[in-house]
């Protein structure tokens, strides 16, 4: 298993092709500097009115697929 966290902040208005699937992956870059993609449906939970803002944690199984995404602040 593998753990990544990351900051994201994103407006209302970028998020909404996210939320809408005009995008299909998110690129972040992880605390370590490492670029990490994963599908864009993951974060629609946490989009809200202002659009996304936070502290997150990624978990990746040993073969790197999604296990879960949970914002930590």
């Amino acid at each position: 298993m593998k753990e990544y966290f990351f900051y994201m902040n994103l407006s209302y208005d970028k998020c909404l092709g996210y939320y809408y699937g005009h995008y299909t992956s998110v690129q972040v870059i992880e605390d370590g500097g490492k670029s990490i993609r994963f599908p864009a449906e993951r974060i629609r939970p946490f989009i809200s009115s202002i659009g996304i803002r936070g502290r997150f944690r990624l978990i990746l199984d040993d073969s790197n697929k999604f296990l879960s995404l949970e914002k930590v602040t």
